[in-house]
């Protein structure tokens, strides 16, 4: 393990339902992972996945009829599972924030900009008016907002929405947390403007050393930002790596799936993208081998009947497939991706 070794934030065999009128979906199954100090992970699979559901169980926002089935959050050494609403209520915000992927329907549009991030400051600083207010056009211009003296006093709708998105990582980030949760930060921007909140968040986690969990179901958003990857598929962990073995040494058919479609400028432009085919399962009656059996073009009989092990490669990269077993045949799949072309 490199240096980026002590713990942060560590989930432990998280289950999450939604209780409906139709049955239980199982949305998370059994999800294990550490998240250490300075250190930027990306979370990424298809809608449905389990990806914002992991996240808003750390930070204890399930809408009903969503519940912690069983699980343990390990925060700073503290389980966030047992903690009371109002414990909560002090560390979102304060030690986790969350960028919401909307920032249209995260932004409340009758208050100024400038009132919003000094609402955190205040609540959880314990600032005066004077000082939050010196310090919301401080993280204005730390997030790359001109004028950020004139800015502060805006609404919302003044706002493009680049500067939005902006202006929800000021408002995150405002108290410094030590865990930032950014749920597909990107998703309603254009791709300059993503190339920009993606250098911006790298830029920030350097300044201020704020470690990230960057959710997405985009692999090429992840490739510069984070430094190890999460697959996540049916509720479950599919493989973990670094963002190099992830990219250039994938284990799953599942990522190798993700990596063969994701659009590439040095392939032809007549060169047809191969989709994966099929649908993710139904998670009211989750299969009971591999998820990702049914679409896999690997899938053997062991796949449908029983869900494999983790497998790990090293000790960093894991993968839950039996491809991997001693005694399975060896898959090797040309994904596209070379060295240095993330």
């Amino acid at each position: 393990m490199n240096v980026l070794s002590e713990k942060l934030l560590e989930v432990r065999n998280l289950k999450t339902s939604f209780y409906t009128h139709v049955g239980e979906v199982q949305a998370v199954r059994g999800v294990s992972y550490t998240i250490n100090k300075g250190e930027a992970v990306g979370i990424v699979g298809e809608s449905g996945s389990g990806k914002s559901v992991t996240s808003m169980s750390i930070m204890r926002l399930l809408q009903f009829p969503g519940k912690i089935k069983s699980g343990e959050i390990i925060f700073k050494g503290e389980d966030l599972v047992k903690k009371s609403n109002k414990e909560m209520m002090s560390i979102r915000g304060n030690e986790i924030a969350m960028i919401f992927q909307d920032p249209m329907t995260s932004l409340n549009p009758v208050y100024t900009v400038g009132d919003q991030i000094m609402e955190a400051i205040i609540r959880h600083q314990g600032a005066s008016k004077k000082e939050a207010r010196e310090k919301a056009i401080e993280m204005l211009r730390l997030v790359g907002i001109p004028s950020p003296e004139k800015r502060v006093d805006n609404y919302p709708h003044e706002f493009s929405g680049g500067m939005r998105q902006r202006a929800m990582i000021a408002i995150a980030l405002s108290c410094q947390p030590d865990l930032l949760i950014a749920d597909e930060p990107t998703t309603a921007l254009d791709v300059t403007i993503q190339a920009q909140i993606l250098e911006l968040m790298k830029d920030l986690k350097e300044k201020i050393n704020t470690s990230i969990i960057l959710i997405t179901h985009d692999l090429g958003v992840v490739a510069d930002v984070c430094s190890r990857i999460i697959v996540m598929y049916g509720g479950l962990i599919m493989e973990e790596g670094t963002s190099e073995e992830i990219f250039y040494e994938p284990k799953h058919p599942y990522t190798m799936g993700l990596l063969k479609s994701i659009p590439r400028m040095d392939i032809d432009e007549k060169q047809r993208l191969i989709p994966i085919e099929g649908t993710p399962p139904d998670l009211l009656k989750p299969p009971k081998g591999c998820p990702f059996a049914a679409r896999c073009p690997y899938a053997m009989k062991i796949c449908v009947e029983h869900m494999p092990p983790y497998f790990y490669v090293n000790e960093g990269h894991r993968a839950m497939c039996w491809l991997l077993h001693d005694e399975a045949p060896k898959v090797t799949v040309d994904t596209g991706v070379r060295k240095g072309e993330k």
